[in-house]
């Protein structure tokens, strides 16, 4: 089997990146209620959307369509001000897509809001496609999940990664067999199934995929044809039933740079506004669980990069559904329009 490797880049510089930012965030309203859930600030400098760039163009994945929705303008707003890859853009870029009007105007869901983009994947002929999601907080060297991909001769690849069973509702729930073939896939259960090692856990889908190209678009011409609309809940679940459909347990993943106090294998997803206050816990302090400060694989773009506030000793409170948490704790101040900084004020003591 071929590796991929820094001596061996063409294998990953043919692959399409699809990120799929459309979603509202509701559970993370007041902060959403004027700005796309995957350009909210994090971190003092960053957007939620610049994790997954960053690992995507860390690993050489560098051809990226994002596809928005929900509020876009501010994240267009930051696309064009700090992601531009290349001065022509044909080859290198960062591209944010919008819903077409001869296809009412809008995304149903997550495998639609692909379908309705099937001509730029064919424009670029890709050998295989990554439909990843644009607000989770992790590093990830995806030339790894590429390997695994190829490796197990699959025609799609789900990143997983292991998640409290008390908390597994929340998520698409994957059953594995012994060579991490797909045996089930549930969208967000009322019972998710648990790993039979370690039942106090499950394994939970990262919304990260990847796919033999003929394999995705055959799945999106039979969205066309039945009506289906979602990944988790339509495609997955069909595709195992016909193809080879494995998954890649983030665990495994190396990234050069983390540091031995940090969390291994560090992804949370950022969806609810408790979740995204201990994720800014969680990279305070000298020895943060995540931490933003990594040269070997820097968290981008680095023009306004700065060193988060620590979250130890500020005034960072939950309670009932409202937090004190200043802007400035959040994103720099020339980061944020006045639409913006308005939303962030939340339960200001």
């Amino acid at each position: 089997m071929t590796k991929i490797t820094p001596e061996n880049p063409d294998i990953y510089k043919n692959i399409l990146a699809v990120v799929l930012a459309g979603g509202k965030g509701s559970r993370l309203r007041p902060l959403t209620a004027s700005i796309a859930k995957p350009a909210l600030p994090f971190g003092g400098s960053f957007r939620l959307v610049d994790f997954v760039l960053s690992n995507l163009i860390n690993s050489g994945i560098d051809s990226i369509y994002l596809l928005a929705q929900y509020k876009p303008e501010s994240l267009i707003k930051h696309i064009t001000a700090n992601w531009q890859l290349a001065p022509n853009g044909h080859v290198r870029f960062v591209r944010v897509v919008l819903p077409r009007r001869e296809h009412g105007g809008g995304f149903r869901g997550t495998a639609d809001a692909v379908y309705q983009n099937l001509d730029l994947i064919e424009r670029h002929a890709p050998n295989m496609v990554a439909v990843f999601a644009a607000d989770h907080i992790y590093r990830m060297d995806v030339r790894q999940m590429v390997d695994f991909h190829r490796e197990c001769n699959a025609d799609v690849t789900v990143a997983m990664t292991q998640v409290p069973i008390e908390k597994a509702s929340s998520f698409g729930i994957i059953a594995t067999g012994y060579m991490g073939e797909i045996l089930d896939f549930q969208e967000k259960p009322d019972l998710p199934i648990a790993i039979p090692s370690s039942p106090e856990y499950a394994y939970a889908s990262m919304g990260n995929y990847l796919f033999n190209t003929d394999v995705l678009v055959e799945g999106l011409e039979h969205v066309l044809r039945c009506g289906e609309t979602d990944f988790g809940t339509h495609t997955l679940p069909r595709l195992i039933q016909s193809h080879h459909v494995h998954a890649y347990d983030f665990s495994r993943n190396s990234v050069p740079g983390t540091q031995p106090y940090e969390e291994q294998a560090y992804w949370r997803d950022v969806g609810t506004l408790e979740a995204y206050v201990a994720a800014h816990q969680d990279i305070s302090g000298s020895l943060p669980r995540f931490n933003l400060q990594n040269p070997h694989w820097p968290i981008l773009p680095t023009i306004f990069a700065k060193q988060p506030a620590s979250f130890g000793t500020s005034h960072v409170q939950y309670k009932r559904d409202l937090f004190d948490l200043h802007p400035s704790m959040l994103c720099s101040s020339g980061n944020l329009s006045p639409a913006e900084s308005e939303a962030l004020q939340i339960g200001t003591a």
